[in-house]
């Protein structure tokens, strides 16, 4: 599919990915709460892939674990700069990354405003264990667009139309 640079349809794109990925990870945060159990290790492809329930109040290895509040801003931070970056799309590539991007942080944010244990002080839900991680598919979703975000950047494309360089 080709699509018309700095159009709309590349904003568009991104938002529909951006979509997918939100609903995609809070659908199997709701089936790992409702079907796993807090100290349950559930098997997928063994000894590298497990389930296990767990709810984190940090960041990465459970970091700053008392200061959920910064993660619910840095993920505001982080949506805010998304779709702002945004407006002025040049590309398919940015579009699919900055989707993946934004919908991992919408849905974080989402966990930190109206999880338990209160509003701005929610705990993520993580319950995919491969090894020394615990993550969930918004975890995967930043991690991969991350790494395509620096891949972009190493090859050269551009985020922006022509004229309208935007930092990446």
């Amino acid at each position: 599919m080709r699509l018309e640079r700095g159009s709309g349809r590349l904003y568009g794109v991104m938002l529909a990915l951006a979509a997918v990925v939100l609903v995609v990870d809070q659908l199997t945060k709701l089936w790992a709460v409702s079907t796993l159990s807090d100290s349950e290790r559930v098997p997928v492809i063994p000894p590298l892939i497990h389930f296990r329930l767990l709810y984190n109040a940090g960041a990465a290895f459970s970091l700053g674990a008392g200061a959920t509040w910064v993660f619910a801003l840095a993920a505001a931070a982080a949506v805010i700069g998304i779709l702002y970056t945004a407006r002025r799309l040049a590309s398919t590539g940015w579009a699919l990354v900055l989707g993946v991007l934004l919908g991992g942080a919408v849905s974080h944010l989402g966990d930190r405003l109206f999880r338990e244990p209160g509003f701005a002080h929610g705990h993520v839900v993580d319950f995919i264990d491969y090894g020394p991680f615990v993550g969930n598919v918004a975890d995967i979703a930043l991690t991969c667009g991350a790494a395509a975000m620096v891949l972009l950047s190493l090859r050269g494309v551009s985020l922006a139309r022509d004229g309208e360089e935007e930092p990446a």
